[in-house]
């Protein structure tokens, strides 16, 4: 297969570069021995087998470079083996490696809660709690939100995905196959619809559905929080109307709910700020944190307000939550964010939007283009049509991700500049056809 040029004038390093069948030798080889090791509920859309990457570029192990916009899923946000992040975590790997944060004080995980505190719920007294993953973090807010409220049902929405575990896999409503087989999960959850013009549904109606819950089988006062996704993910990038979560913070109020904000995948400077619920001006009870939040360590964390997380001694912990080198590296990524990378979000954001737009203009297969900063949907007529785009990518050298039915999300590292944007650009139109 021959080199894959585009992007005349840039770095020999800073392509795509393919050279040989996909997969390779050494990538077949692994990925043999995987289907023997490995659970067969993984999904991986193509076979890439990562060797080492830095910022927006990895490579594979039979030496093919690809343009990376899926940042592990939105969790590479400094980009693939920053030299800070590293460094960090190098530095406190000499120093120790785990002393629990249940158990035990540390100085990293004290600086990084205090920086989360300060941030994430400015203005508000809060109390953080690190997790090892963003399910995780959303089991915590749902005891944390039954703890505070004294109640015992939860509201959540079509299309959202909270996590795999048995709590937030309640809360999830993404894809069949997420749940089945798995019943009975939590009877105390139910569903409205996300309101987003991609798919019709006006906040209007939602609030109408949820005040139908209130007044049919959830009664407000029974109801101890709503979390809600201000983009959906997995669902497929969906990006609500500009009332929707204002509405739904004064709903929530009115009936002394919690709002909780499930900002794993939107979180952490993704979307142009902080939290993508800045977008909109408003402020949750609860905020659930993971992905990006570390360049790519496992940590989570949920923050609430002081008031609400004012649980005893015992009532939640965690011996991994919190880990030393996972702090280490989300005091730098914080550091990062703060130093121009959100900004950067937004400004290579709207190029790749408009890029995006472009392109749709002149392929009639897309039926949407939507997202906010690097969290980017194109949306295609059928979910054939989605997964070929994302294989064809890949044999040209970029790795994206499908979302939702027919979608395919761009969420690259908070690195990407304009040239690599230029670039995943023209992949995407070639791989159209």
């Amino acid at each position: 297969m021959t080199t894959l040029i585009l992007s005349a004038g840039m770095a020999d390093d800073r392509r795509p570069l393919i050279k040989t069948s996909l997969p390779g030798p050494l990538a077949a080889e692994l990925i043999a021995r995987d289907a023997k090791a490995m659970s067969p509920s993984f999904t991986r859309a193509y076979p890439f087998v990562m060797d080492h990457g830095s910022g927006c570029w990895v490579t594979d192990v039979d030496g093919n470079r690809f343009l990376d916009f899926t940042a592990g899923i939105a969790v590479v946000t400094t980009g693939h083996s920053h030299p800070r992040v590293v460094a960090a975590i190098e530095e406190q790997a000499h120093r120790f490696l785990h002393m629990s944060g249940t158990d035990f004080y540390y100085q990293s995980e004290i600086e990084l809660a205090e920086r989360l505190e300060a941030k994430i719920l400015p203005g508000t007294p809060a109390k953080v709690f690190f997790t090892n993953s963003g399910a995780e973090a959303i089991e915590g807010a749902m005891k944390l939100a039954r703890y505070a409220s004294g109640r015992p049902n939860y509201i959540a929405f079509i299309g959202a995905f909270h996590g795999r575990t048995f709590g937030a896999l309640s809360l999830t409503a993404s894809k069949a196959s997420q749940r089945r087989r798995f019943a009975p999960l939590l009877s105390s959850v139910f569903h409205a619809p996300y309101p987003t013009a991609s798919r019709g549904v006006t906040t209007d109606q939602t609030i109408e559905r949820i005040e139908e819950l209130f007044t049919t089988i959830a009664p407000p006062e029974s109801v101890a929080a709503v979390f809600v996704e201000p983009i959906q993910g997995e669902g497929g990038y969906l990006v609500p109307p500009d009332d929707f979560l204002p509405r739904l913070r004064e709903l929530t109020g009115k009936h002394g709910i919690l709002l909780v904000a499930d900002e794993v995948q939107s979180g952490m400077g993704r979307t142009g700020h902080l939290l993508a619920v800045e977008h909109w001006g408003v402020e949750p009870d609860i905020v659930c944190l993971a992905k990006g939040i570390a360049s790519g360590l496992p940590l989570g964390a949920f923050v609430a307000r002081a008031e609400q997380m004012s649980w005893p001694p015992g009532s939640h912990g965690s011996t991994f939550g919190g880990n030393p080198l996972a702090c280490a590296a989300g005091l730098v990524t914080l550091d990062l964010l703060e130093e121009g990378l959100m900004e950067n979000a937004a400004r290579v954001g709207a190029q790749l939007q408009d890029g995006l737009r472009e392109i749709a203009a002149t392929h009639s297969e897309i039926t949407d283009v939507r997202g906010l900063g690097l969290m980017l949907a194109l949306e295609l007529k059928t979910s054939d049509q989605a997964a070929q785009l994302v294989q064809s990518a890949f044999e040209r050298g970029m790795l994206l991700l499908t979302a939702g039915t027919r979608a395919v999300r761009l969420c690259p590292p908070l690195v990407v500049d304009s040239d690599e944007a230029a670039t995943g650009l023209e992949i995407i139109e070639a791989s159209l056809g």
